[in-house]
């Protein structure tokens, strides 16, 4: 019986040891907000994000808003509640968001604003993200290098413009990124907006909504290229919007000898837009590794939170509004026929498998 009792005590020890052990390892709670899970890429974010904080001992605490702005702020609200040690916030409209994050602040939360600039808040501590100004010149560069490729003997070449959602700080960096290239391209007379459209006000895309810009291509191609002009090339800032723009122009006939695909550009790498790039309908996109993004993310915050100073942030580029915030700024590449299997499939960031 007194050994039993022995037993029973170094078990219970054992477990109260344990239950310690555990507890400690726990490096408390990181609430990780994002848009939605309609694009590839947002769920990639999230995922990765997740299993890497949480691999290193956090407790996470993962929510997707489904594009929806009060339903993103409830959610931030929501989770300053429950005392998260930082915040993770992909955002749909940050300038909603001034009044949560000044709760956070107070509440000594760190703020990182993932891929998407919250603006007008001085409470947010870090930005993480790609040079976004420099996908635009990826993307317009890309486009030149189509229009040349395909249609060496048009000039001018016939161009419409897309941009991005007007609530997201980073469409104007891609717009303006391209249009550093396009414009001088225009002004020689090289290229021709046919519609006229330009600037963010006209071209802009709420929401990065595809149905959106499918719409817009249907009315573009119906007002100004049924006189029988052909559109060579489309500046698209994202995938999704990219496959809205193909379908338009494939329910009017592109893609045969006589009407080839126009140049089209895209971003994020999703799958069903490289296969879209190996059938020929869309031209190109950007790869932004959405797995280094999160491993940059969740290394600074761990760093931070363990009362450490990050190193190698640009403190000069991004300037929210109320301050400069300081960032980890990565590097995007461009995606065509060419070499889409050295830079997503071999990588590992798409597998084989997907694009049959």
């Amino acid at each position: 019986m007194k050994l039993m009792k022995l037993m029973v005590a170094a078990l219970t020890l054992g477990t109260v040891a344990l239950g310690s052990h555990a507890f400690a390892a726990d490096k408390g709670l990181v609430g990780v907000l994002m848009p939605n899970k309609t694009s590839q890429r947002w769920i990639n974010d999230g995922d990765a994000v997740k299993s890497q904080l949480e691999g290193l001992g956090y407790t996470v605490d993962l929510q997707y808003a489904q594009d929806d702005i009060p339903n993103q702020l409830s959610q931030l609200e929501n989770e300053i509640t429950k005392g998260p040690k930082a915040l993770i916030i992909a955002s749909i409209d940050g300038t909603t968001m001034t009044d949560a994050l000044q709760k956070a602040h107070d509440a000594g939360i760190v703020v990182v604003a993932y891929d998407r600039l919250i603006r007008n808040s001085p409470n947010v501590d870090y930005y993480t993200s790609f040079d976004n100004f420099g996908v635009g010149v990826l993307q317009a560069n890309s486009l030149v290098a189509g229009l040349k490729e395909r249609f060496p003997n048009t000039k001018p070449w016939n161009v419409e413009l897309f941009g991005g959602s007007p609530d997201d700080n980073n469409a104007f960096f891609f717009y303006n990124g391209a249009m550093s290239v396009l414009q001088p391209l225009i002004d020689k007379g090289d290229i021709k907006i046919k519609s006229g459209q330009m600037g963010m006000d006209k071209v802009g895309t709420l929401r990065w909504l595809a149905a959106t810009a499918q719409a817009r291509m249907d009315n573009l191609l119906s007002a100004y290229y049924s006189d029988g002009s052909r559109v060579d090339g489309v500046l698209s800032p994202y995938d999704g919007l990219s496959r809205g723009i193909t379908a338009s122009a494939r329910a009017v006939g592109y893609g045969t000898a006589d009407l080839p695909w126009p140049i089209v550009t895209g971003q994020d790498s999703e799958t069903a837009s490289v296969k879209l790039i190996i059938s020929g309908e869309q031209y190109s996109t950007i790869f932004k590794d959405t797995r280094l993004l999160a491993k940059a993310t969740v290394e600074l915050v761990d760093t931070v939170l363990s009362g450490k100073t990050p190193a190698n942030l640009d403190t000069k580029s991004y300037d929210n509004g109320k301050k400069v915030v300081p960032s980890i700024l990565l590097t995007p590449y461009a995606v065509d026929k060419s070499n889409y299997q050295k830079l997503v499939v071999d990588s590992g960031y798409i597998k084989p498998e997907d694009l049959k």
